[in-house]
């Protein structure tokens, strides 16, 4: 009983003793939240945003948007309601190549450089590898999507 009763007076010691040195209890963080309804589809803005206080880390090894510069620019995979933590994979980069409209797909070796017109089978954004449809031959084949918006095809 006495071992209890110093073990708990030492606990209850070594928690004032933090108290008094100034550490917090429980490390708080800013995060940022919606501060409106954004739908899917939508492009996130800084004013649609908002910083709050995050009490308690979140449970889980989720990675969630600490800051403005992770979200702007990107567009909702889902509805993002106002005031909750909005984890990263609810967020995608903007897509430059829409499915059914026409781009240019390049394959260049060495001097040579090949261009034709294709139409996209699905959307992409730059760095993601796609399915496209030859616009003369009708032939399907896939791509990178270049930050300019073209394709770069590679030779196989």
């Amino acid at each position: 009983m006495r071992s209890r009763r110093r073990t708990k007076r030492t606990f209850l010691g070594g928690l004032l003793a933090l108290a008094f040195l100034g550490v917090p209890a429980g490390a708080q963080e800013i995060v940022v939240v919606p501060a409106r309804v954004i739908y899917p589809g939508e492009a996130i803005s800084a004013n649609a945003l908002q910083e709050m206080m995050l009490r308690q880390p979140p449970r889980g090894a989720a990675s969630i948007a600490r800051a403005a510069a992770d979200l702007e620019g990107k567009v909702a995979r889902r509805t993002l309601l106002p005031g909750r933590l909005i984890p990263l994979s609810y967020v995608r980069p903007p897509y430059l190549v829409e499915q059914g409209s026409t781009v240019t797909a390049v394959l260049t070796s060495g001097a040579l450089t090949i261009s034709v017109l294709a139409v996209p089978l699905q959307p992409g954004a730059a760095g993601d590898l796609i399915k496209m449809r030859n616009i003369d031959s009708g032939a399907i084949f896939t791509g990178i999507v270049m930050q300019d918006g073209t394709v770069r095809v590679g030779a196989s």
